[in-house]
């Protein structure tokens, strides 16, 4: 099988906004190659998601005329073809992580907002067991005229309420699988997210930092297309 069997989306972005992205988890390091190459060669892009430490490093070598931007702590890549300019819409959000065991998948949504023409800002390792290292760089962050905000965070997955209380902003909250006991795995955390009492905040599913990440970036984009600083 080396991916001629897959059906690919190539007018994705052009109909939604967002970029057709290569899931790699179960598929063989050949798909994943011929599947970014048909997207490289069609689209002067590709992205991957869930990519092994080896096939990271395959991709480098198969696209060595290409800009591989390998991003190994999100486990994902974006390949540009020679020439290509990443969009930049004027779009910005933040992505904020309760602990450093989080920003995987954080980093998996800030490559996919970058990638849909966002300026994005980091905020890592301010959960609620210290909520004191939150409110100054929070504040800062909001000053930055940022349009959404993703938050990850595993264990009681409390953060992204605390912030959805402060931010006037949407909030996407990750719930990760960072966790033990009764409700590991991240199942307490989604469902903590599930029953928050502030309001603002929606919920993607366990460690969708893909989908997180595009959904800020929609946002991003729609309000500096509304400003009239990004294309429509």
């Amino acid at each position: 099988m080396d991916g001629s069997e897959a059906r690919l989306d190539f007018g994705r972005e052009a109909r939604k906004g967002i970029p057709e992205i290569v899931f790699g988890q179960g598929k063989s390091d050949d798909q994943i190659v011929a599947i970014m190459r048909a997207f490289v060669e069609r689209n002067g892009r590709a992205l991957g998601s869930r990519l092994r430490p080896a096939t990271l490093e395959r991709l480098a070598a198969e696209f060595a005329g290409c800009q591989v931007d390998a991003r190994p702590a999100a486990r994902a890549a974006a390949i540009h073809a020679p020439g290509y300019q990443r969009p930049a819409t004027g779009g910005r959000i933040g992505v904020l992580t309760a602990g450093t065991s989080d920003i995987p998948v954080a980093e998996e949504a800030r490559l996919v907002a970058e990638e849909m023409g966002c300026d994005v800002a980091a905020l890592y390792d301010v959960g609620v067991a210290g909520l004191h290292r939150l409110l100054d760089p929070l504040r800062e962050l909001l000053g930055t005229d940022v349009a959404a905000l993703v938050v990850a965070a595993g264990m009681d997955g409390a953060l992204p309420s605390v912030v959805a209380g402060l931010a006037p902003v949407p909030v996407i909250g990750v719930p990760t699988s960072i966790g033990y006991g009764a409700g590991g795995k991240g199942r307490a955390a989604l469902l903590a997210m599930l029953q928050t009492c502030a309001p603002g905040l929606v919920v993607v599913n366990i460690d969708n930092g893909v989908g997180a990440g595009a959904t800020a970036a929609l946002i991003a984009n729609r309000l500096a297309a509304a400003r009239g600083r990004g294309p429509r």
